[in-house]
C-alpha cells in the first residue's frame, strides 16, 4: 500500500491523498506536477521515472488514512 505522503518534497506544497496532482517514482518519492515537470519527471533523489500517483478516496482513504510526516526538505 502507498504511504500517500501529504506534501511535494521540492516546494513543499499540500498533496492531498484524495486530489490528482501528485507525481512518485518508485520508492515513493512525491512531488507536485509543476515540479515534476521541472524536473522532466526524474526523481533527484534515485534518478526513477516520476508517474501519476493514484488518488485513495472514500471508505479506502478512512480505512487507510495518508500519512501525516512531511518531506518538505526547504
Amino acid at each position: 500500500m502507498l504511504e500517500m505522503r501529504p506534501d511535494c518534497e521540492r516546494c513543499g506544497t499540500g498533496l492531498p491523498a484524495d486530489q490528482g496532482g501528485a507525481f512518485i517514482c518508485s520508492f515513493e518519492c512525491t512531488f507536485c506536477a509543476e515540479c515534476a515537470d521541472a524536473m522532466d519527471e526524474v526523481c533527484p533523489n534515485c534518478g526513477g521515472e516520476l508517474l501519476d500517483r493514484p488518488a485513495r478516496v472514500g471508505d479506502a482513504l478512512k480505512r487507510n488514512p495518508a500519512s501525516t510526516q512531511r518531506y518538505y526538505k526547504g
